[in-house]
């Protein structure tokens, strides 16, 4: 079972995400991205296969966005890139690799889609929010 998470320790939503994944039973393998950045083709490579655009899967928030101008609407994706490239916490996270498909995990629930093998038990998140009951079934 290979599962990949980019993973950024600080966020709460990634650290959510990682849980999910062990309480799955799986150890992942954990690329903590602002350290090890994925290269250009493998970021365009992850935003594809999640679905989403370029300008879907930068972070806003806590990041250089706003002084870099990237609101811009008339920039190009290659623009976008070089960005992300030169400021990895502009990188949404935390995307997910699986067997089933990639994700960027937010919410953190998302991961269960694409997880190979069910929830071993109950889960709440850090700020107690409820995801999974004590038979490892989602909560609505």
């Amino acid at each position: 079972m290979n599962v990949t998470i980019y993973h950024n320790p600080s966020c709460g939503t990634s650290r959510n995400t990682l849980a999910l994944i062990r309480n799955a039973g799986i150890e992942p393998t954990v690329i903590e991205y602002l350290k090890s950045p994925p290269g250009r083709q493998e970021l365009k490579d992850l935003i594809r296969r999640a679905g989403l655009t370029i300008r879907e899967a930068i972070r806003e928030k806590d990041t250089p966005y706003a002084e870099l101008g990237l609101e811009d609407m008339s920039l190009t994706d290659e623009l976008l890139l070089d960005a992300m490239e030169a400021h990895p916490i502009l990188i949404n996270r935390p995307f997910v690799v699986t067997e089933k498909g990639v994700r960027l995990s937010r919410p953190s629930e998302l991961v269960l889609d694409i997880l190979p093998t069910p929830q071993q038990g109950a889960f709440t998140k850090e700020d107690g929010e409820v995801v999974i009951d004590s038979e490892g079934k989602r909560v609505v």
